[in-house]
């Protein structure tokens, strides 16, 4: 009976995890109080000449999936505006900016405003409206 008791609970917190997650995997938040708000990236840290009016960085790894779909979407966007760069980086090979930033997972996805500030953030695969939204907000 106490192993049916343990296993019910792992399912529960399992699913309750799974949840979550799925809520909030690829939704571009707001940067605030976790100490990159005032983090400013340039051409130096990126290895790429910065949008005019915005930029869409990506970290992705090799085997990473979603990070082929996300490219796909953040590279159709940054085409259909002007002044907006896409910069994709390979997380192994910035080590010291993955771990400056705090990247956690592949895709991680940061939208930097014309100043390479960094405005927005999400972890796993974000929805094209979403990040257009997003850069919405990063431009003015």
């Amino acid at each position: 009976m106490e192993g049916a008791l343990v296993a019910a609970a792992v399912l529960v917190a399992a699913t309750v995890f799974g949840l979550i997650r799925r809520r909030r995997d690829g939704v571009l938040r707001a940067r605030g109080g976790d100490g990159d708000v005032s983090e400013t990236l340039g051409s130096g840290d990126l290895g790429a000449e910065l949008g005019e009016k915005a930029t869409l960085v990506q970290f992705s790894s090799a085997f990473c999936a979603p990070c082929r779909a996300t490219r796909r979407v953040l590279d159709e966007v940054a085409t259909m505006l002007d002044g907006v760069a896409h910069v994709e980086l390979d997380a192994e090979d910035h080590l010291d900016l993955v771990r400056r930033l705090n990247v956690l997972r592949t895709p991680t996805v940061l939208v930097l405003d014309g100043a390479g500030r960094i405005v927005r953030r999400a972890a796993g695969q974000p929805r094209r409206a979403d990040v257009i939204a997003a850069l919405g907000t990063a431009i003015t």
